[in-house]
Parts: C-alpha cells; sequence; structure tokens
C-alpha cells in the first residue's frame, strides 16, 4: 500500500514538472509566434515587437499575481490543470480570432489611419490576454503545490523556475527554427495548444484516478467538475487537432494582381504577384516590392535601375572597368539580372540572409544566371570574412520599413571600403518622403566619414534616393563625361531620368567637387553620423513614418 502511494506521488510529482516545463514552452512559443502573425500585416520593426514582448509581459505579470493568490486559496493540482486547459483552448483559437482583426487592419495602411492601425494592433495582441494571464498562474501555484517543507522551499522553487526557463528556451527555437518554416504560423498556435491541452488532461486523468487530492472549500467543486470538464476537453482537442489538420488558406490576400505563392521562412512572409508580364516579391505587411522580374522590360522604374550608373563618379571610368559587384541584401535578384544585363557575365555575389528568399528567385524570378553566386548569409558577417575585392559594392537590404542598424554605420563602411578595388563605389538604396531626407542625411554624412565623395541620387517616381560612397575622390563633371560614352539605350534611359536629380553631400566646410550641385536637404545641420555604438536607424524611420502619417492622415 505504501508503495503505490509512493508511486502515485511521484506520478503527481513529474506530471507537475511535465505541465511546468510545457507551459514555459507555450508561453515563449506564443510570444514568437505572434510576431510572424502579426508581421503580414504590421511588419517586423522594433516597434512592434516592444508592444509584443511589452504586452504579453504585462498579462504574465498579471497571472504571478493571480496565481500566487489562487495558490493559497485552491491548492488543487487539478485546479491548475483546468486553468491550464483553459489557457490551451484560448491558443488555438488564437489565429481564427485573431483573422477579422487583420483584416481590418489593412484599411488602416490603405487610408494612413493611425487610429486603425493602433486599435487592430492592441486588438489582436489583446488576444492573448487570456491564455497568458492564466499560464503566469503556473509558476507561483506549482511552488505550492509542490513545497512540503518551509527549509527546502527555496531548492523546490528554484529547481521549478529552472525547469519552465528550460521550457521557455525550447519555446524559443522549436517555433523559429522548425514550427513556422515546416507548418505555418497558424498550425504552429495549434501545435502549442494541442501540447498543453494533452499535457492537462493526462495531468487531470491521473488526479482523477488518485481521487484529486488536496484541500481547501474549494476541493469538493473541483471534485464533481473534473470529469465534465474532461470529457469537454477531449472533444476540443479533437477539434483543434480537426483545425490544424484543414488546409491552409491565403494567410494575406495579396495587395494585387494574381497571388502565385506564398509561404513563411524563419525570417519572413513571402508572397509572389504577378500582375501582367510582371513578377513581384511581396514580404512581411506587403507595402514595399523587393524584386521585379519582366522578361519583356530590362528596366524596372524602380531603384534597382539605377545601381548599373553608380560606379560612373569616378573620373575615366568605362562600362569595362566594371568587373566585379557584390550586392548585400540581394532578394529575388532583380539587381544582379539587370547588372549582368548590362555588363555581361561579371562575377556577381549576391548576399541574402533568407535562403527560402533565394528559392523564390530561382523558381519564378530568372535568377538563374550562372555568373551569379547566391550566398545564404547574413551582409555584415559575409563581409566581414570575406577576402575578395569588388568594383561595385551595393546595399540594399530593406527589413521594411527599417535598415538593419548594422549596416549603416561607420564602421560597416570601412570594412565596405576595404573590399573595394581602386576605383571602386559603395551605393546604398536609402527611403525617404517627397519631403523628409533625415535617412539619407544621416547615412549620406555617415559615409562622408569613410568616403572621400558622396553623391545622391533622387529615384523618380520613387520614394528612394540612391547613396554613393565613391573609393577614390569623384565628381558630378566625371559622372556627365562617362555616362555620355556609354552605348545601350537602357543606359541613357535612366541618366536622362535623373538629370537634375544628382547632388552631392558636403559637410559644412568642404569644397565641392568640379561641377557638383550641392544637395539642398542637407544645408543647415550637421546629423548624426552612425556608429556600431550609437545608429539610431530605427528612431530616424519612425519620425519620418509618423510626420507622414501627420501630414496625409
Amino acid at each position: 500500500m505504501r508503495g503505490a502511494r509512493r508511486r502515485i506521488l511521484i506520478l503527481h510529482a513529474i506530471m507537475l514538472h511535465v505541465l511546468v516545463f510545457v507551459s514555459g514552452l507555450t508561453v515563449l512559443g506564443c510570444e514568437l509566434t505572434a510576431s510572424r502573425l502579426l508581421a503580414p500585416y504590421f511588419g517586423t520593426s522594433l516597434f512592434i515587437w516592444a508592444n509584443v514582448i511589452g504586452l504579453i509581459l504585462l498579462y504574465l505579470t498579471a497571472g504571478y499575481w493571480v496565481g500566487g493568490h489562487l495558490s493559497e486559496r485552491v491548492p488543487v493540482r487539478a485546479a491548475l490543470y483546468h486553468v491550464c486547459a483553459l489557457a490551451a483552448v484560448f491558443i488555438g483559437l488564437v489565429p481564427f480570432l485573431a483573422r477579422p482583426i487583420l483584416w481590418f487592419s489593412s484599411y488602416g495602411f490603405a487610408s494612413v489611419s493611425l487610429g486603425i492601425f493602433w486599435g487592430s494592433l492592441l486588438g489582436v495582441v489583446g488576444l492573448f490576454l487570456v491564455p497568458l494571464t492564466l499560464l503566469g498562474c503556473v509558476s507561483p501555484w506549482s511552488v505550492r503545490l509542490s513545497v512540503t517543507d518551509v527549509a527546502g522551499a527555496g531548492r523546490t522553487a528554484g529547481h521549478l523556475y529552472a525547469l519552465s526557463t528550460l521550457g521557455s528556451l525550447a519555446g524559443a527555437y522549436l517555433p523559429v527554427l522548425l514550427l513556422i518554416p515546416t507548418v505555418g504560423t497558424d498550425r504552429t498556435f495549434i501545435v502549442l495548444s494541442v501540447a498543453l491541452l494533452a499535457t492537462s488532461i493526462a495531468g487531470l486523468a491521473i488526479e482523477r484516478r488518485a481521487g484529486i487530492p488536496g484541500e481547501g472549500p474549494w476541493l469538493p467543486a473541483v471534485r464533481a467538475w473534473t470529469p465534465r470538464l474532461a470529457g469537454a476537453y477531449v472533444v476540443l482537442l479533437a477539434l483543434i487537432v480537426g483545425l490544424g489538420l484543414l488546409p491552409r488558406g491565403i494567410v494575406r490576400a495579396q495587395p494585387y494582381g494574381d497571388l502565385l505563392w506564398e509561404g513563411e521562412s524563419a525570417y519572413n512572409y513571402i508572397q509572389v504577384v504577378r500582375q501582367g508580364t510582371r513578377t513581384d516579391l511581396v514580404l512581411n505587411e506587403g507595402h514595399a516590392i523587393h524584386s521585379i522580374y519582366d522578361p519583356t522590360q530590362f528596366l524596372t522604374g524602380g531603384p534597382w535601375d539605377y545601381f548599373m550608373v553608380a560606379p560612373y563618379f569616378a573620373p575615366g571610368t568605362r562600362a569595362a572597368d566594371v568587373s566585379s559587384f557584390l550586392l548585400l541584401g540581394s532578394a529575388a535578384g532583380t539587381t544582379p539580372r539587370q547588372m549582368t544585363q548590362a555588363y555581361g557575365p561579371i562575377p556577381i555575389d549576391g548576399v541574402e540572409i533568407d535562403p527560402q528568399i533565394i528559392e523564390v528567385g530561382r523558381r519564378f524570378f530568372a535568377m538563374t544566371m550562372p555568373n551569379l553566386t547566391a550566398i545564404p548569409q547574413d551582409g555584415r558577417y559575409f563581409l566581414r570574412n570575406a577576402t575578395k575585392r569588388y568594383r561595385m559594392i551595393g546595399v540594399d537590404a530593406y527589413r521594411q520599413p527599417y535598415i538593419p542598424f548594422h549596416m549603416v554605420t561607420r564602421e560597416f563602411f570601412h570594412e565596405v571600403r576595404d573590399h573595394l578595388e581602386p576605383d571602386g563605389v559603395a551605393v546604398i538604396n536609402v527611403g525617404r518622403t517627397q519631403t523628409d531626407y533625415r535617412l539619407v542625411t544621416a547615412l549620406a554624412a555617415t559615409m562622408h566619414d569613410v568616403f572621400p565623395t558622396v553623391f545622391v541620387i533622387d529615384v523618380p517616381r520613387a520614394i528612394n534616393s540612391i547613396v554613393v560612397g565613391t573609393r577614390e575622390p569623384g565628381s558630378l563633371d566625371a559622372f556627365r563625361a562617362n555616362v555620355a560614352l556609354l552605348e545601350k539605350p537602357e543606359f541613357a534611359q535612366v541618366v536622362a531620368s535623373v538629370s537634375g536629380r544628382i547632388c552631392e553631400y558636403v559637410p559644412p566646410g568642404i569644397m565641392l567637387s568640379a561641377g557638383s550641385t550641392p544637395c539642398a536637404f542637407a544645408q543647415g545641420h550637421v546629423p548624426l553620423a552612425f556608429t556600431d555604438d550609437l545608429a539610431p536607424v530605427e528612431q530616424v524611420v519612425d519620425q519620418i513614418l509618423l510626420g507622414y502619417i501627420r501630414e496625409n492622415g
């Protein structure tokens, strides 16, 4: 008899520890997966991450407080399993409850309405209020249930919190490395829900066999309701599994045209959209095009076209001198394909952090040029470990609406310069509005700390500027002389489109190069040059976006 009781006690303890681990996994798994649920509609900016993390921490804080009180009033394991089962059901419903709110958020972007944007964002994150508050109860409640001797309370609490954190560690990697890329965001929530609900049902089954031990005035109610609720949980578990097995619909309707393909990677929500003869790569919230392929046209009309004319600020540069190209942020290969068409099969290294986008480029964007080596790596990591030198190095590494901060700093541009051949150039695509050039100015100033001359090309019909830094002193006179000798008509078309749109960035007290026009937007102040230690690129972009909303809202 004593042996059987001992086995039951051990089984109770093991099951409670399993619940603590699974709840820790679920909490962090939900946090990371929530960011992917929001990405197709709100993007993945630091602003979005701060809201997700901040509100989830707030829910957990409430859960710790509630759990501490409940653990004293209802020190019954079965009650904790009921709480976790309820949290699991809510988690399984999150992607379905979120869908109408997310659809509504599209109107906020379309109408530039900050109110709709905020309401939709908080509405979706608010869906986690109930389940994560309930899961916040697990840690204090499990400590109360496990402590039998005050002398060992610290050791018991330490073991349980370590186990919960170990579960959180699993929750940090499992969705990112396995679930989201394999089964998608919605089904990741289903998997987390099923794991937690199955654990709760197993715990209740063990409690029922033992007669639901415990103490306190709530014990009779827990004993009376457990058989009824346990059956409901099994039905709900089957329902959630069934929802997970249903064919997946489109996560977010494409902004235009026909949807050829959609998928999720460890880095992005990806859509391939076709309109007429043109195919576009659309990422995350869908308010920017990251690559274009049109077999009937050489030029795209976008910022990619203007990389072709960046090498000509150095005196005496000819088309034959453009002998190699490195692009950090190559996406689906628009710029490498144009450079190949313009300069022939020169060696091109295209670095793209997302391997799935490289595969999409090969499949839908004719990114099959034999002179292109596609490299799935972070751009700065690649540059730091590269031994080659290039005639031209481009940066087009948007994670909309931001450029990664570590690719806009003085130290980064020193690394770029060190990998340039003599008379080489560095080129970066920078976003702006029609009137707000703060980010362009900041990057031009940062590049001017490294390169002797810096030029800015405003892209027609787009809110982008191409900033060019030359390894040796260049000039606008040299640019005009060099491009006049180019033979391909596409060059002439690009050059004609930027007539009057090229200026030279010069800080106060620095002389202009021959025939150059100073950048009017940079007059009157000296911006902060970005460094690895201080690069507030997100803050600058947020200020630009808020200014745009105020002007157009």
